[in-house]
């Protein structure tokens, strides 16, 4: 009974369960006047996470640290706050071309989870330390937990245990700093390298944390993949130069990628392309470096996979008008 009345207390002081003033009248509004209060509400996110991006940036070097260990970025939630963290490691792939070991997400209740709701997972303590047992962690890899309540047993458990292993911690919650500063939270707080807190205040309908609570976890999300993949060269300009050409779409995306940044024709883009072995990169260096794709691939790994100090690098090893590759 004591545990179930602390639960209770414990969440009547999370702003994310309380009732929105704003929307005490939401159930008597028509169609268009509901949809505008949730546009309104879904503005203050933006805001709330923008308030923690000193605290994105801390986490973003965190894991762009990992990366360049070969470590890992894994996600660990329950529900909502765990599709997202799956969601998000499976859009990497396609996009950066990474590998899908390099993030990956744990949600609670397993792969079922992410299709259809295990409620009491998120309590299972003993399913959550499994779970990071069975990830191998090691002290180059991150762990980012996501908890809109902060409180949830799993998250915690996964988060505590990483750390033991040395892992680098993040959190990601939408109550405030304030409340994770609390006592009751001090134990977990020494288990968290860094903390996000965006403030997303009380959900349109009370304690449906799937709406703005949801809406800052997948921005913070895309800010910290995002970030890291262009601080690891996987970005040309603001275009996609790792993407791997799995899918008629994204064969075309290469062709045009390949077209905007250096001016050549779809049919010399093709050419290149095949030359390259289907790397937009190492294409982008051939033709702007006047390269062959032996010599742009060279370059690219003397340039960290940056493209621009891969073209940099060669311009200044070679004669100034000299012509290198024909195409």
């Amino acid at each position: 009974m004591n545990n179930t009345r602390n639960l209770f207390n414990q969440l009547n002081t999370l702003t994310t369960e309380r009732r929105n003033k704003k929307t005490l009248k939401i159930d008597t509004l028509r169609i268009s006047q509901i949809l505008k209060i949730i546009n309104d509400e879904d503005k203050s996110v933006a805001v709330a996470v923008r308030k923690e991006i000193p605290y994105i940036a801390k986490a973003i070097q965190m894991v762009i640290d990992s990366f360049k260990q070969r470590g890992r970025l894994i996600y660990v939630g329950a529900g909502t706050s765990g599709r997202l963290g799956v969601l998000d490691a499976a859009e990497c792939p396609p996009t950066f071309g990474t590998n899908p070991e390099m993030i990956s997400g744990v949600i609670a209740g397993g792969r079922k989870a992410v299709f259809r709701s295990q409620e009491g997972a998120e309590d299972k303590i003993i399913a959550a330390v499994r779970d990071i047992l069975s990830l191998n962690i090691k002290k180059k890899d991150t762990v980012c937990g996501i908890a809109v309540s902060i409180r949830t047993p799993y998250v915690v458990a996964a988060i505590q245990e990483a750390k033991k292993r040395g892992a680098k911690t993040i959190y990601i919650t939408t109550n405030p700093r304030s409340r994770l500063n609390k006592k009751e939270f001090q134990k977990l707080r020494k288990s968290i390298d860094v903390a996000i807190c965006a403030d997303v205040g009380p959900e349109i309908i009370m304690g449906s944390t799937r709406m703005k609570s949801g809406t800052a976890q997948k921005l913070i999300l895309n800010m910290i993949t995002t970030t890291a993949m262009i601080q690891l060269g996987k970005v040309y300009e603001n275009m996609m130069i790792d993407l791997k050409m799995n899918s008629k779409k994204l064969e075309e995306r290469a062709k045009r990628v390949l077209m905007i940044t250096t001016g050549v024709n779809y049919e010399r883009a093709a050419k290149i392309l095949k030359q390259a072995g289907g790397h937009v990169k190492i294409a982008i260096v051939m033709i702007k470096a006047n390269v062959a794709a032996a010599q742009a691939r060279e370059q690219l790994k003397k340039a960290n996979g940056f493209v621009r100090a891969a073209i940099g690098k060669y311009h200044h090893g070679q004669k100034k008008n000299k012509v290198i590759f024909k195409y």
